[in-house]
């Protein structure tokens, strides 16, 4: 069986990889022909580096990468594959896993489309789908909803979650903060925003809405700020003017600084859904709601009635909030639980054997 994957159309990561190291992990397993499956990942000459020694690429958007596409028995993607040129062979399995839930509108949902034809090619791309993962009912119904996807879902929970609550996460975090230098006894504060559409289409540095400087500064030397920049516009690389602020938009795979992190900062992006998971407190710094609200996107849900955490305007209310973290977490702590109910029901470490389990199951 040959098995093609794609993670943000060329790294090796989310769930894809997740799915990638669980299914080669069962190689060992006594009756078990998986290990004779051959892997190709679609790989981005700029991102090769991070791609383990041994794993198999072809680089994307060319016709190595077509000919992968046009032989696959399973395509596992994360995002929608646009080349005009591939067509999907027949008996071919495409797993969608998506990369988030979309807290954000997306697809024909948002008030900021792209251009028609780019439409009609994602749109020829979901008709090709046979198998969406979602990470539970409510995720379900809002992917559907945006993608005008009708067809087979599979309920598990998201792969890329699991080591957010695996018997060895404490392992996991010790050695991801040893690896970004954090000291014991130094909180970690992960800034993770979303990129805005209306910036990035006007190929410009976006301004970050925050000074980070700043707000390392008033937070003092016993914590650290993490500038996670989102994929679309992490090439726009922040030099860190002290060493309380650190830009680490290039570690490849985020789960680790979720890990490492003891707060998240985010504003609109799906990471607020992958963070609470872990328990930790999350602050939704927003300090261009309406204009994202009411203009640019728009949201599944109303954002000041069901976020996890507060919901801050201006960045010296984020200040004080994270200078009294556990008097805010605290009181934030039934809503984050609701939250987690609602959005994240089946996280529970087991959401990669969940997709296993269907996609290839164990010989009888």
């Amino acid at each position: 069986m040959r098995v093609v994957w794609n993670a943000y159309n060329g790294r090796y990561a989310d769930n894809p990889r997740a799915l990638h190291e669980a299914l080669l992990a069962r190689r060992g397993t006594a009756g078990d022909t998986h290990g004779e499956d051959e892997h190709v990942w679609l790989a981005d000459p700029r991102h090769a580096g991070t791609f383990p020694p041994g794993v198999s690429t072809v680089p994307i958007g060319t016709p190595r990468a077509v000919e992968a596409l046009e032989s696959a028995d399973v395509l596992v993607s994360n995002t929608h594959i646009q080349l005009d040129e591939w067509r999907e062979r027949p008996g071919t399995t495409y797993l969608q896993t998506w990369h988030g839930t979309p807290l954000k509108r997306i697809h024909r949902d948002a008030a900021f489309l792209p251009a028609d034809e780019v439409m009609a090619a994602l749109d020829e791309d979901i008709a090709r789908w046979d198998l969406l993962v979602t990470p539970g009912p409510e995720g379900t119904r809002l992917l559907r909803a945006a993608f005008g996807y009708t067809g087979a879902v599979l309920e598990t929970g998201y792969p890329r979650n699991d080591v957010l609550l695996a018997p060895d996460r404490e392992a996991r975090r010790a050695r991801a903060r040893a690896a970004l230098g954090i000291e014991d006894g130094v909180r970690a504060v992960l800034y993770a925003p979303t990129y805005r559409d209306d910036e990035a289409a006007a190929g410009v540095d976006a301004p970050l809405g925050l000074d980070v400087e700043a707000l390392a500064q008033r937070l003092g030397g016993d914590a650290v700020l993490l500038l996670r920049l989102h994929h679309y516009v992490a090439h726009q690389r922040r030099s860190a003017g002290s060493a309380r602020v650190r830009d680490v938009s290039g570690v490849p795979e985020i789960s680790e600084l979720y890990l490492a992190a003891d707060v998240l900062v985010t504003d609109y992006s799906s990471s607020v859904f992958d963070f609470a998971v872990t328990g930790k407190p999350v602050l939704l710094y927003a300090y261009d709601l309406e204009h994202y609200r009411d203009r640019l996107r728009g949201f599944t849900f109303d954002l000041e009635d069901e976020a996890p955490g507060p919901v801050l305007l201006e960045q010296g209310a984020l200040t004080e909030a994270l200078l009294d973290l556990p008097a805010v977490a605290a009181a934030h702590a039934e809503r984050h639980a609701r939250f987690v109910q609602r959005y994240c029901p089946l996280e529970d470490g087991r959401a990669s054997e969940r997709v296993l389990a269907a996609v290839w199951p164990d010989p009888a």
